[in-house]
């Protein structure tokens, strides 16, 4: 299951919700859920191999989706900005190092 940890971007202080965990909405949703995240080449590229799978990597990615999508906005620059529980649980999910 999914927990939300929230994120923000300190350049601009634009705040998101990030996820770490199994990804229920991906499983269900497969690539519409980087196409409504605004990651469109990767909705492309999640829609090409679940094509290709015929399903099947919409059932294994569901696993990873949520520590992918997370790498990837903090990578943007977005740093955790919870309480200090769920970042702890976050850096542990995510393997991040407390800075």
């Amino acid at each position: 299951m999914a927990t939300c940890v929230m994120i923000q971007n300190p350049t601009n202080g634009l705040t998101r919700k990030g996820y770490f965990g199994f990804s229920w909405t991906y499983f269900f949703f497969g690539w519409f859920v980087p196409l409504i995240r605004g990651e469109l080449g990767v909705a492309a590229l999640h829609f090409f191999f679940t094509l290709i799978t015929f399903g099947l990597w919409q059932l294994v990615f569901a696993f990873l989706y949520n520590k992918q999508y997370m790498s990837r906005m903090l990578e943007k620059g977005y740093v955790l900005k919870d309480s200090e529980l769920v970042m702890e649980n976050a850096r542990a999910a995510l393997g991040i190092a407390k800075v």
